[in-house]
């Protein structure tokens, strides 16, 4: 194998090397900031609950604990 034929091919490998870790810390970044998606998300879900609970020890109904109206 010649110098020329070495050379071309270690630099193809250095640029797939290369692609490859910008795509893996794109991937990173995404996922990232799909983890502080869910955090912001599973804090609003755990205050909402807390909001419901506070409405059902105050002795408001839901309206799934309603009874059908009358006309079912």
């Amino acid at each position: 194998m010649n110098d020329t034929n070495l050379t071309s091919r270690i630099e193809s490998l250095e640029n797939r090397i290369m692609h490859q870790e910008a795509a893996l810390d794109e991937i990173t970044l995404t996922l990232l900031k799909q983890e502080q998606l869910i955090n912001r998300q599973l804090k609003a879900i755990e205050t909402l609950q807390g909001q419901i609970q506070s409405l059902s020890d105050t002795g408001v109904t839901l309206s799934r604990d309603e009874p059908p109206p009358p006309h079912y």
